[in-house]
């Protein structure tokens, strides 16, 4: 005999899935419309199911952006150098807070702290200086290198290590004689899957989507990431919705992608140290 689940927990599931129709709603759409013609989307009521103008504005797409692909490649090359960098200085600072006792480390540690609590853009005039006065302006390297650690990553890897990674095994690498590179480089880091999947699905999707500091360093249409091409779409004259959506479409992918490959990572990182071994 079945047994009914109560109100309460019928009405959280109910919320949940309302929550979930919610996210998936604007995804669902941008399909759609990469299928339909712009007349089509314009209508009212707006398209509900696919359609079959889903070539001819791909085809737009490339007509109006001839460096797309380039254009993706970019993406994909800066998305990955920060990703790696910010993977390897994040875990290296927060072994460093965590484990070495060094002069001023708790105020140093604040100080990373409280970078938290600052809007993001407040940093953007000088970076934009900085980049100028290197000479990096309309280089990839510009949005690299200033992302290459974050305060973010700092404090989940600080707080991991600190709270995962058992002090004996620190301890007995020290006493066989490993430096403290080699002990964070065979000891600490390959114990930190769960956090660096976690910090690194953050990291990728973060610095894919990323519009604004692009905006202001890059110059030429063939050095554009993708969110920057695709918004230049919408300059003079009618906007192509139909080629926008196929373009976004394609820009979602490689974040269901990374997702795929680091979901059951970002699973164990949410959830490490939520249960008591």
């Amino acid at each position: 005999m079945s047994r009914r689940l109560p109100l309460s927990r019928r009405a959280a599931d109910l919320a949940v899935a309302l929550g979930a129709l919610v996210m998936v709603g604007p995804f669902y759409f941008m399909l759609v419309f990469a299928s339909h013609t712009n007349a089509e989307i314009l209508s009212v009521p707006p398209p509900l199911w696919f359609g079959s103008a889903l070539g001819d504005n791909l085809r737009d797409l490339l007509v109006r952006l001839p460096d797309f692909w380039a254009n993706v490649g970019w993406s994909l090359y800066v998305a990955l150098a920060v990703t790696a960098a910010n993977l390897f200085f994040c875990a290296l600072a927060g072994y460093a807070f965590a484990l070495l006792d060094f002069p001023g480390r708790e105020r140093l540690y604040a100080v990373v702290q409280i970078t938290l609590l600052l809007p993001a853009f407040l940093g953007l005039v000088p970076t934009v200086l900085v980049m100028g006065w290197l000479g990096w302006m309309n280089e990839h390297r510009a949005l690299i290198v200033p992302g290459a650690c974050g305060a973010v990553g700092v404090f989940m890897m600080r707080q991991y290590i600190a709270s995962a990674v058992p002090h004996e095994l620190i301890d007995a690498a020290r006493l066989d004689g490993c430096g403290e590179f080699a002990v964070f480089w065979r000891v600490v880091l390959p114990l930190l899957g769960p956090a660096l999947g976690t910090l690194g699905l953050i990291t990728f999707i973060g610095a894919w989507n990323n519009f604004m500091t692009p905006l202001v360093i890059l110059r030429d249409m063939d050095r554009y990431t993708l969110p920057l091409a695709l918004r230049a779409l919408q300059g003079t004259g009618q906007t192509p919705w139909g080629a926008i959506c196929a373009g976004a479409a394609i820009a979602v992918l490689p974040l269901l992608l990374m997702f795929v490959l680091a979901s059951r990572r970002l699973i164990e990182g949410l959830t490490a140290g939520a249960v008591k071994h």
